[in-house]
């Protein structure tokens, strides 16, 4: 027996250790993986090269903002550290991204936790303008350029229009007693330069500039000429706060600040005798148009906006919860009108003096008085007082009519309850309604609101909505939702009758129709009668574990009203103006599937749809339509212990339809023009083909390939007509190739280091 048992102890000793010679590598290995994922300190580096098919004119939807627009090869580079200090708990984190591109990246952390932390970013951005600019133009992009007529469209020089982004962010945090008390710090640099599409034009005969000559068969009078923006501007943000917890409150103040500062203060043009008339022919300016052409226009100014704010809630129960905020802005813009280079300011008037003092008030409430019942309500009020000085700044030829600025002072008060319960069987019901109260003020007696009969010193708007959610079972929960919104407001004020002094007259809607002429109705779509209605079904399903759909279905109305009817006569009917009403539409379905656990599949489609229905005060009638389907499929999977792959194929169709017809009454050559001359439809369509391949050349080195190949058609009559780009009136053109086809190719070398 006790030979036995020595041999059955040496049998069992000899298997345990086969067993551990056998194994003894994989647990090696996940001890490793273990260890990584408890401190997971170390590093990656990755290096390659990209190229891209075609010239700039072929990548400039490509291009717009991934720096991958100007050449056709580029440096892949980017690298990532994290480390952990054991001995001090202090983390230390560096990234960089696209650093061979013009998008590049870089940030920097380093914190102890619960203590301190320090973080630092750097990044860079180009955006190139998409279309082909042509022009004789010397000077573009500068404070003062000169335009030169070309004798003929596209003789001139491609111009190429970009804006550079630099952004610096420095930002600190410390804690104290415990970590009750936080302090936060952040601040964020930003320079602009370059130059955006910009212009400017005018009509001659004006009573803006009575000196200014009617066009005729030996002189033109109007022109419309490409002058490109100059930027070169900064931004400086700085946001301070105090952060305090308690079991019950948490208090947040603090300060943010904004400084904007732009160097170029006017645009001031060079402008030549002669320029073309509407036919495309070379001719004299009328009197007084080149002068105007030539004065300076104004660019952004300087300005400041100081924020004191403080928010936070605080936790009566365990089931109610109070927030509230509070925040006071003071805006300013006072930069000197002569130093911008404008002259002609009001007398003793050196600066706008503009100042804008902001005061929000919020408070909220959630409860939960029952297990089944949750509650919640919240008011909100912001009251904008517009404190900029009042003077004449617009002299339309005789100084008896001149007018003034206005200020833009209103108040706000929303208000929104809502509670959700449960019901039986699984179902839960939500009521909710909404609250908005706008005062807008009346505008200054002295100002000139052109091109409005009407407005409205408040709105009123009372909505509410319902949704029903139901979980139909494990694998099924669906909803449906209604909301419904009516805007109305207070009685009319006539800003035709007004300036000089002279008080607006404030009358009802029938006083208004009564004594206004036929034609002359037209009041802002922001202060119409509006009737709101939407519809929204969702359904989220999981028929098995490896397999989840979400379906949306979306539709709303929007109606619009002046309240102002009837008008006109019976020989000279009136059609209401203005926006009439809009819809919108949108049906989507995403699908994703895993086929196994080494193979993903995603799948989504969506169709929308948006009208816009509006009436123009010339009596053109639009009916608008967009429609938009877009659908893309998506796959990853890992054939092999050391390949894994992907590919990603995107679909966008969009199309603008534009329905133009006459309002009754209209003369019969305008609707026989506009019958023989409808607008085209404006449409694009892309399809986007995205592939990535990764193989593990060891175990913490890989080679990727990544292939994009995109192809994308925008046909439009804003910019180029049959491909016919749009020309100025010194023959400056702007179009955009239609058609375009881009490749890109990247290899990177990626290396992970512990």
């Amino acid at each position: 027996m006790n030979t036995v048992k020595q041999y059955l102890g040496l049998s069992q000793t000899l298997i345990a250790l086969a067993v551990l010679a056998a194994f003894s590598p994989a647990r090696a290995e996940d001890e490793a993986d273990i260890a990584k994922l408890t401190d997971p300190s170390g590093g990656s580096v990755s290096i390659g090269i990209g190229a891209s098919s075609g010239d700039s004119t072929d990548r400039a939807r490509f291009g717009l903002y991934n720096g991958l627009r100007s050449s056709s090869t580029y440096g892949l580079l980017g690298f990532h550290y994290l480390n952990r200090d054991d001995a001090t708990g202090t983390w230390t984190n560096a990234e960089g991204r696209n650093l061979g591109l013009d998008s590049r990246e870089m940030s920097f952390s380093r914190e102890k936790q619960g203590d301190w932390k320090f973080n630092a970013g750097y990044s860079e951005i180009i955006r190139h303008d998409p279309r082909t600019i042509n022009t004789g133009l010397i000077g573009a992009g500068t404070t003062t350029p000169t335009v030169v007529r070309l004798a003929t469209p596209g003789t001139g020089s491609d111009l190429d229009l970009q804006l550079k982004r630099k952004g610096l962010t420095l930002g600190g945090d410390k804690w104290f007693l415990g970590n009750a008390l936080q302090f936060q710090v952040n601040f964020k640099n930003e320079d602009k330069d370059g130059a955006r599409l910009f212009g400017k034009g005018f009509a001659c005969a004006s009573g803006a500039a009575p000196g200014c000559g009617a066009p005729s068969a030996t002189a033109t009078g109007w022109a419309l000429l490409m002058l490109p923006e100059p930027v070169h501007s900064n931004i400086k943000q700085v946001d301070a706060r105090l952060n305090y917890n308690t079991d019950k409150l948490l208090l947040s103040g603090g300060y943010y600040g904004s400084f904007y500062t732009n160097s170029n203060g006017t645009l001031t043009p060079t402008v030549p005798g002669a320029l073309n008339s509407p036919l495309g022919t070379a001719l004299p300016l009328s009197a007084g148009l080149q002068g105007i052409l030539g004065l300076p226009m104004a660019l952004p100014a300087d300005n400041q906006a100081h924020q004191l704010y403080v928010s936070g809630n605080y936790r009566f129960t365990p089931t109610t919860h109070a927030t509230f905020k509070y925040a006071y802005t003071h805006g300013t813009q006072n930069e000197d009108f002569l130093g911008s280079g404008l002259a002609g300011a009001p007398a003793g008037r050196s600066n706008l003096g503009g100042v804008v003092d902001t005061s929000l008030y919020q408070v909220g409430l959630t409860a939960r008085p029952m297990p089944k019942l949750s509650m919640l309500a919240n008011v909100r009020y912001e009251d904008k007082k517009d404190k900029t000085p009042i003077d004449y700044y617009n002299v339309e030829g005789a100084a008896t009519t001149a007018f003034t600025n206005s200020n833009n002072s209103h108040q706000r008060l929303n208000a929104k309850v809502e509670g959700s319960y449960q019901l039986p069987a699984n179902y839960r019901a939500t009521l909710g309604v909404d609250y908005e109260e706008m005062d807008r003020g009346m505008p200054v007696i002295t100002t000139e609101v052109a091109g409005l009969t009407a407005l409205r010193e408040k709105t009123y708007e009372t909505g509410w909505r319902a949704e029903l959610r139901k979980v139909m079972s494990e694998t099924l929960t669906g909803a449906i939702g209604y909301s419904s919104a009516r805007r109305s407001g207070s009685d009319y004020t006539v800003v035709g009758a007004g300036g000089g002094g002279v008080p607006f007259p404030v009358v009802d809607a029938g006083t208004l129709v009564a004594t206004s002429s036929a034609t002359s109705i037209v009041v802002p779509a922001m202060l119409m009668d509006r009737k709101r209605d939407k519809w929204k079904l969702s359904a989220n399903w999981a028929p098995t574990q490896r397999m989840s759909l979400q379906f949306l279905v979306e539709d709303g109305q929007d109606s619009y009203s002046d309240g102002l009817t009837p008008r006109g006569t019976a020989t000279v009917p009136q059609t209401p103006k203005g926006l009439r009403g809009t819809g919108v539409r949108l049906y989507s379905i995403d699908a994703a599937y895993a086929m196994s656990d080494t193979w993903k599949l995603n799948a989504y489609y969506s169709h929308g749809d948006q009208t816009l229905n509006v009436n123009h005060s010339t009596g053109y009638m639009l009916a608008f339509k967009n429609t938009n389907d877009s659908l893309g499929l998506g796959i990853t999977g890992k054939p092999t212990s050391r390949f894994q792959m992907g590919a990603d194929l995107s679909y966008i169709n969009d199309k603008n339809v534009y329905d133009q017809t006459m309002s009754p009454g209209a003369a019969a050559a305008n609707v026989t023009f506009l019958a023989a001359n409808p607008l085209p439809d404006v449409t694009f369509n892309q399809i986007r083909l995205k592939l990535f391949g990764e193989y593990a050349l060891q175990k913490n080195a890989f080679i990727r390939l990544d292939l994009i190949h995109q192809h994308s058609k925008l046909d439009e009559w804003t910019w180029g007509y049959n491909g016919v780009p749009f020309a100025y009136n010194d023959n400056t053109t702007i179009g955009a190739k239609q058609t375009q086809n881009v490749t890109f190719v990247g290899v990177t070398y990626n290396y992970k280091f512990q």
